[in-house]
Protein backbone atom coordinates (compact mmCIF):
# COMPACT_ATOMS: atom_id res chain seq x y z
CA UNK A 1 0.00 0.00 0.00
CA UNK A 2 1.20 3.45 -0.83
CA UNK A 3 -0.38 7.32 -0.72
CA UNK A 4 -1.37 8.64 -3.87
CA UNK A 5 -3.07 11.75 -4.87
CA UNK A 6 -6.52 10.55 -6.62
CA UNK A 7 -9.39 11.52 -7.67
CA UNK A 8 -12.29 10.39 -5.05
CA UNK A 9 -14.78 12.96 -5.53
CA UNK A 10 -16.47 13.58 -8.42
CA UNK A 11 -17.91 16.43 -9.99
CA UNK A 12 -21.27 15.31 -9.42
CA UNK A 13 -20.72 14.67 -6.04
CA UNK A 14 -19.01 17.94 -5.10
CA UNK A 15 -21.83 19.31 -7.13
CA UNK A 16 -24.41 17.20 -5.04
CA UNK A 17 -22.58 18.17 -1.51
CA UNK A 18 -22.37 22.48 -2.36
CA UNK A 19 -26.21 22.59 -3.55
CA UNK A 20 -27.64 20.55 -0.69
CA UNK A 21 -25.04 22.71 1.80
CA UNK A 22 -26.91 25.99 0.11
CA UNK A 23 -29.92 24.59 -0.12
CA UNK A 24 -30.09 23.74 4.27
CA UNK A 25 -28.58 26.89 4.80
CA UNK A 26 -31.19 28.51 3.16
CA UNK A 27 -34.36 26.24 4.75
CA UNK A 28 -32.52 27.04 7.82
CA UNK A 29 -32.80 30.42 7.30
CA UNK A 30 -36.34 30.77 6.04
CA UNK A 31 -37.56 28.66 8.48
CA UNK A 32 -36.06 30.35 11.42
CA UNK A 33 -38.28 33.53 10.01
CA UNK A 34 -41.34 31.42 10.02
CA UNK A 35 -40.68 30.75 13.42
CA UNK A 36 -40.24 34.53 14.34
CA UNK A 37 -36.61 33.90 14.70
CA UNK A 38 -35.74 37.10 13.14
CA UNK A 39 -37.37 39.42 10.67
CA UNK A 40 -34.85 39.53 8.07
CA UNK A 41 -37.06 39.17 5.14
CA UNK A 42 -41.06 38.74 4.93
CA UNK A 43 -42.96 35.78 6.14
CA UNK A 44 -45.03 35.41 2.98
CA UNK A 45 -41.30 35.27 1.15
CA UNK A 46 -39.73 33.01 3.84
CA UNK A 47 -42.91 30.30 3.27
CA UNK A 48 -42.82 30.86 -0.55
CA UNK A 49 -38.76 30.19 -0.56
CA UNK A 50 -38.67 27.77 2.15
CA UNK A 51 -41.40 25.24 0.36
CA UNK A 52 -39.76 25.93 -3.59
CA UNK A 53 -35.81 25.17 -2.36
CA UNK A 54 -37.51 21.86 -0.18
CA UNK A 55 -38.69 20.58 -3.09
CA UNK A 56 -35.43 21.14 -5.00
CA UNK A 57 -33.60 19.64 -2.36
CA UNK A 58 -35.82 16.69 -1.71
CA UNK A 59 -35.34 16.30 -5.87
CA UNK A 60 -31.74 16.26 -5.72
CA UNK A 61 -31.74 13.59 -2.46
CA UNK A 62 -33.53 11.17 -4.75
CA UNK A 63 -30.96 11.64 -7.75
CA UNK A 64 -28.30 11.39 -5.44
CA UNK A 65 -29.82 8.13 -3.72
CA UNK A 66 -30.15 6.49 -7.65
CA UNK A 67 -26.45 7.47 -8.04
CA UNK A 68 -25.13 6.23 -4.90
CA UNK A 69 -26.97 3.07 -5.53
CA UNK A 70 -26.20 2.63 -9.12
CA UNK A 71 -22.52 3.58 -8.90
CA UNK A 72 -21.78 1.51 -5.95
CA UNK A 73 -20.60 4.44 -3.98
CA UNK A 74 -23.12 3.79 -1.08
CA UNK A 75 -20.38 1.39 0.04
CA UNK A 76 -18.37 4.61 1.60
CA UNK A 77 -21.16 5.13 3.75
CA UNK A 78 -21.69 1.90 5.55
CA UNK A 79 -20.19 2.15 9.11
CA UNK A 80 -18.24 -0.72 10.58
CA UNK A 81 -17.03 -1.77 13.95
CA UNK A 82 -13.08 -2.16 12.69
CA UNK A 83 -10.99 0.76 14.23
CA UNK A 84 -14.25 3.12 15.46
CA UNK A 85 -12.97 2.89 18.88
CA UNK A 86 -9.68 4.31 17.56
CA UNK A 87 -11.16 7.05 16.02
CA UNK A 88 -13.39 7.70 18.66
CA UNK A 89 -10.29 7.66 20.64
CA UNK A 90 -8.72 10.09 18.65
CA UNK A 91 -11.30 13.08 18.38
CA UNK A 92 -11.93 12.59 22.46
CA UNK A 93 -8.52 12.56 23.61
CA UNK A 94 -5.77 11.73 21.21
CA UNK A 95 -6.13 15.02 18.91
CA UNK A 96 -5.57 17.38 21.65
CA UNK A 97 -2.63 15.15 22.76
CA UNK A 98 -1.17 16.04 19.31
CA UNK A 99 -1.77 12.38 18.00
CA UNK A 100 -1.87 11.57 14.65
CA UNK A 101 -4.74 10.53 13.10
CA UNK A 102 -5.50 6.55 13.35
CA UNK A 103 -7.01 6.51 10.12
CA UNK A 104 -5.54 6.72 6.42
CA UNK A 105 -8.14 6.90 3.31
CA UNK A 106 -8.35 3.97 1.32
CA UNK A 107 -9.62 3.83 -2.60
CA UNK A 108 -12.44 1.82 -1.38
CA UNK A 109 -13.51 3.29 1.90
CA UNK A 110 -12.87 7.26 1.78
CA UNK A 111 -14.78 7.90 5.20
CA UNK A 112 -13.23 6.96 8.51
CA UNK A 113 -15.76 4.18 10.48
CA UNK A 114 -16.94 7.61 12.12
CA UNK A 115 -17.87 9.55 9.37
CA UNK A 116 -19.66 7.01 7.71
CA UNK A 117 -21.81 6.42 11.04
CA UNK A 118 -22.46 9.75 10.88
CA UNK A 119 -23.52 10.42 7.19
CA UNK A 120 -25.66 7.16 7.39
CA UNK A 121 -27.52 8.21 10.54
CA UNK A 122 -27.92 11.81 8.86
CA UNK A 123 -29.51 9.87 5.28
CA UNK A 124 -31.47 7.29 6.86
CA UNK A 125 -32.89 9.14 10.39
CA UNK A 126 -32.53 13.14 10.37
CA UNK A 127 -33.35 13.56 6.34
CA UNK A 128 -36.36 11.23 6.04
CA UNK A 129 -37.57 13.02 9.43
CA UNK A 130 -37.10 16.19 7.54
CA UNK A 131 -39.01 15.69 4.41
CA UNK A 132 -41.62 13.15 5.47
CA UNK A 133 -42.70 16.15 8.64
CA UNK A 134 -42.47 18.62 5.99
CA UNK A 135 -44.24 17.25 3.27
CA UNK A 136 -47.28 16.15 5.41
CA UNK A 137 -47.32 19.45 6.99
CA UNK A 138 -47.41 21.01 3.20
CA UNK A 139 -49.83 18.61 1.93
CA UNK A 140 -51.73 16.89 4.29
CA UNK A 141 -52.50 19.56 7.07
CA UNK A 142 -52.00 22.54 6.00
CA UNK A 143 -53.18 21.56 2.13
CA UNK A 144 -56.34 19.46 4.17
CA UNK A 145 -55.56 16.28 2.09
CA UNK A 146 -55.98 14.50 4.88
CA UNK A 147 -58.44 15.63 7.19
CA UNK A 148 -57.27 13.36 9.99
CA UNK A 149 -54.34 14.99 10.64
CA UNK A 150 -55.75 18.07 10.41
CA UNK A 151 -55.80 17.18 14.85
CA UNK A 152 -52.27 16.65 14.89
CA UNK A 153 -50.27 19.56 12.88
CA UNK A 154 -48.40 20.92 16.28
CA UNK A 155 -46.93 17.18 16.25
CA UNK A 156 -45.65 17.29 12.77
CA UNK A 157 -44.26 20.87 13.08
CA UNK A 158 -42.99 19.33 16.43
CA UNK A 159 -41.27 16.54 14.47
CA UNK A 160 -39.66 18.99 11.63
CA UNK A 161 -38.45 21.65 13.96
CA UNK A 162 -37.02 18.95 15.90
CA UNK A 163 -34.91 17.19 12.88
CA UNK A 164 -34.00 20.61 12.00
CA UNK A 165 -32.27 21.52 15.15
CA UNK A 166 -30.49 17.76 14.94
CA UNK A 167 -29.41 19.15 11.65
CA UNK A 168 -28.29 22.29 12.57
CA UNK A 169 -26.08 20.35 15.10
CA UNK A 170 -24.90 17.78 12.66
CA UNK A 171 -23.83 21.37 10.37
CA UNK A 172 -22.12 22.14 13.11
CA UNK A 173 -19.90 19.64 14.55
CA UNK A 174 -19.22 19.36 10.45
CA UNK A 175 -17.76 22.68 10.92
CA UNK A 176 -15.72 22.17 14.01
CA UNK A 177 -13.88 19.21 12.18
CA UNK A 178 -12.69 21.31 9.45
CA UNK A 179 -11.09 23.27 12.05
CA UNK A 180 -8.84 20.88 13.68
CA UNK A 181 -6.07 19.09 12.35
CA UNK A 182 -4.40 19.78 9.71
CA UNK A 183 -6.89 22.87 8.63
CA UNK A 184 -9.81 24.05 7.09
CA UNK A 185 -8.48 24.48 3.44
CA UNK A 186 -6.74 20.98 3.71
CA UNK A 187 -10.19 19.73 4.79
CA UNK A 188 -12.32 21.63 2.57
CA UNK A 189 -9.85 21.34 -0.51
CA UNK A 190 -11.27 17.71 -1.79
CA UNK A 191 -14.46 18.84 -2.05
CA UNK A 192 -13.72 21.83 -4.19
CA UNK A 193 -11.12 19.93 -7.00
CA UNK A 194 -11.86 16.09 -6.20
CA UNK A 195 -8.52 15.20 -4.96
CA UNK A 196 -7.03 14.00 -1.70
CA UNK A 197 -4.52 11.70 0.09
CA UNK A 198 -5.37 7.59 -0.28
CA UNK A 199 -3.78 4.54 0.46
CA UNK A 200 -3.90 2.47 -2.65
CA UNK A 201 -2.79 -1.18 -3.66
CA UNK A 202 -0.36 -2.20 -6.70
CA UNK A 203 -3.49 -3.35 -8.33
CA UNK A 204 -5.62 -0.14 -7.55
CA UNK A 205 -2.87 1.90 -8.65
CA UNK A 206 -2.38 0.17 -11.91
CA UNK A 207 -6.27 -0.33 -12.75
CA UNK A 208 -6.05 3.76 -11.88
CA UNK A 209 -2.80 4.64 -14.56
CA UNK A 210 -4.59 2.74 -17.34
CA UNK A 211 -7.86 3.38 -17.01
CA UNK A 212 -8.52 6.25 -15.50
CA UNK A 213 -4.82 8.15 -15.74
CA UNK A 214 -6.56 11.87 -15.07
CA UNK A 215 -7.99 10.72 -11.24
CA UNK A 216 -4.48 9.71 -10.14
CA UNK A 217 -1.40 12.46 -9.32
CA UNK A 218 1.94 11.98 -7.77
CA UNK A 219 1.66 11.10 -4.41
CA UNK A 220 4.86 13.14 -3.48
CA UNK A 221 2.79 16.57 -4.37
CA UNK A 222 -0.30 16.51 -2.07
Amino acid sequence: MSMHRIMIYSRFERLWHWLQAVAIITLLFTGLRIHGVHQLIGFEAAVNIHTVVALGLLALWAFATFWLFTTGNWRHYMPTRQGLWRIVRFYSYGIFQGEKHPYRKAFWRKHNPLQAAAYLGLKIIIFPMVWISGLLYLYLVAGGSWPGLVNFPDSIALVHTLAAFALILFLLVHLYMLTIGEGFLKHVRPMLNGFDMVDLSRVEEAYLEEDEPGHIKDGSNP
